[in-house]
């Protein structure tokens, strides 16, 4: 009976992984790419003014072609390098000096914005609506600026005189790091009051060509009344915008390392949303309720850009320093957050300590090793105690070979009268399910982990192990499919899977020991597509699984060798006195 639990937990545990893991979470879905869409870009509601739509280009330039074609404030900053397009006003052109495309030192760095006009359009504009009659800043609007270059400690001050009494200010700031700050402001010469709208937007259109995962949240994404809000690309395409009402929040569009989001002014109400203007053109905007300016008064508001690299300990700071309500969030920690974010508080530590990211993989298995020691005690206990049972397990299997439900009451009779638990060996890998899942999430999302080398070959611990017998590594010019690509780093861990299953005691039913035999080569396959570090993890975690069931089996057989001689001795000295 025991033996049959064990078989239906196995199963379920090699489908739960095998079929839901990777239908639900892992399971990638190719983007729908339209090569040659140009863009289409969008609207924020409410008036024509603010109308940012434009007809598509009649073909696309190349990005240095537009850049160089409108005139522009140059970004420089130690992580990133770029400009701000005067026609329009856009922050259009970002690169990450500091992230490269491939682990190739030689390789291109991201880049996140590019203007209208490029293969990728994505940027980042801010403005005024109004509700009629009031001539406003456009995309085609050209600012002047009061210098040329802007900086950390450098604001630059973009102007426009809409020749009605309204002159209109944009400065702009940046940090050392990520962050602008962009205060728009509008002075009021005319002789009346007016009311105006303060908005901003983020658009993209022909989203890069990439992977999108069921276990990674990549689209708009935003916080609006405390609560985290995800839009997928394709249910804004299908369903039409999604429309929010908040004080206080963010919003934004993220990718899987990268994100641009926009802080709007915490005190202020505002309307956001998150659109689609055809299958490849979104955008994420808000819109402040109508501030009334006086005549002769100058009202203004501050907004944030976050525009790079989703670092953690950089996403913590802003949060804490500017109150962003669950910025964190922009990071997506997933259902196990609880033990995501501690995990990677550990490997981060460790990493810190040893410098390198595949020794803190292993420091952390032997943590966690550690917290479950006491539990692994037990649990290799019972399965010690069941290995002493298999013999008169067979003897009953025998006995009652015909009768398959007295054999089922003999064999749980047996486990009562012994004081065994079937099961107990299965709670320290029941356990370690939620561990792997969040350390896998750590792995995946995390930019630390990001081109992170190990050792030889293993250049990037988030990536799949490269090398590969199938191709005799290398030598035959030809990739495998993902399916069959298994690394050097999966064998090993297939090897000491089935290493640790010798030590544990085999079914008496020789279907269910060929079924066992299977597994390790099921998880290697299973695991193969994985990151590096989560495969390491796992095979560290089985290396000290064997010593320490190796080591535990040894005490268990000097003790029943101990308890049998003592045994021996007191009949013996009974029969003395007898």
């Amino acid at each position: 009976m025991g033996d049959q639990k064990n078989l239906i937990l196995a199963m379920v545990l090699s489908v739960l992984i095998l079929v839901g893991w990777d239908h639900f979470f892992v399971k990638p879905q190719v983007e729908q790419q339209r090569a040659a869409v140009v863009e289409q870009e969008g609207v924020i509601p409410a008036s024509p003014q603010a109308d940012g739509s434009e007809s598509p280009s009649p073909q696309v330039r190349p990005r240095e072609a537009v850049i160089a074609g409108v005139p522009r404030v140059t970004i420089e900053t130690p992580e990133l390098r770029g400009s701000i397009s005067l026609k329009g006003a856009r922050i259009d052109d970002l690169v990450l000096t500091q992230y490269r495309e491939t682990v190739d030192k030689e390789s291109a760095n991201i880049t996140l914005f590019s203007p209208s006009g490029s293969a990728h359009p994505y940027y980042a504009e801010f403005g005024w609506a109004a509700a009629g009659g009031v001539p406003l800043p456009t995309k085609d609007t050209v600012w002047t600026a009061d210098g040329d270059q802007l900086r950390p400690g450098q604001p630059v001050t973009l102007s426009w005189d809409n020749g009605a009494g309204l002159i209109f200010r944009l400065r702009f700031e940046v940090d050392e790091h990520f962050l602008f700050s962009v205060t728009q402001s509008v002075e009021n010469q005319a002789g009346a009051p007016v009311a105006l709208n303060g908005y901003g937007r983020i658009t993209r259109a022909n989203l890069p060509h990439g992977k999108s995962f069921y276990v990674l949240h990549e689209g708009p994404l935003g916080v609006f009344n405390g609560t985290l809000e995800e839009a997928d690309y394709e249910d804004l395409v299908e369903d039409g915008p999604q429309q929010f009402q908040s004080t206080g929040g963010w919003l934004g569009i993220t990718d899987k390392y990268w994100l641009a989001a926009m802080v709007p002014d915490q005190k202020l109400p505002f309307n956001g949303a998150f659109r689609s203007f055809g299958p490849s053109s979104f955008q994420a905007d808000y819109m402040t309720n109508p501030v009334n300016i006086a005549a002769g008064e100058t009202q203004s508001q501050t907004i944030r850009l976050f525009a790079g690299a989703k670092e953690v300990a950089l996403i913590d700071k802003y949060e804490a320093e500017y109150n962003i309500p669950l910025f964190d969030r922009a990071i997506d920690w997933g259902w196990f957050y609880f033990l995501t974010r501690p995990i990677f508080r550990v490997l981060d530590w460790l990493y810190k300590l040893f410098g390198n990211f595949g020794v803190a993989i292993i420091g952390l298995t032997v943590i966690v090793k550690a917290v479950m020691f006491p539990l692994a005690n037990k649990s290799y206990a019972s399965m010690n105690r069941l290995r002493e049972l298999q013999p008169k397990m067979k003897e009953l299997q025998e006995r009652y070979k015909d009768d398959k439900q007295q054999q089922q009451r003999a064999i749980m009779e047996l486990y009562q009268k012994e004081k065994v638990n079937p099961l107990g060996g299965c709670l320290p890998i029941l356990l370690q399910i939620p561990v792997f899942f969040a350390l896998y999430k750590v792995l995946f999302v995390t930019i630390e982990m990001r081109h992170q080398p190990f050792v030889l070959w293993i250049k990037d611990l988030s990536a799949p192990d490269p090398l590969t017998p199938v191709n005799l590594f290398g030598l035959l010019p030809f990739t495998p499919p993902p399916m069959f690509a298994i690394g050097i780093l999966p064998i090993i861990m297939g090897v000491t899977m089935y290493l640790q299953q010798k030590l544990n005691p085999q079914p008496v039913d020789p279907v269910q020991q060929k079924v066992f035999g299977f597994m390790p080569i099921i998880f290697t396959f299973i695991l193969a597509p994985f990151a590096a570090g989560l495969v390491l993890y796992w095979t560290v975690n089985n290396l000290l699984s064997i010593l320490q069931q190796w080591v535990l089996l040894k005490r268990h057989d000097k003790e029943r060798a101990a308890a049998q001689a003592a045994k021996a001795q007191a009949k013996a000295q009974k029969r003395r006195k007898d």
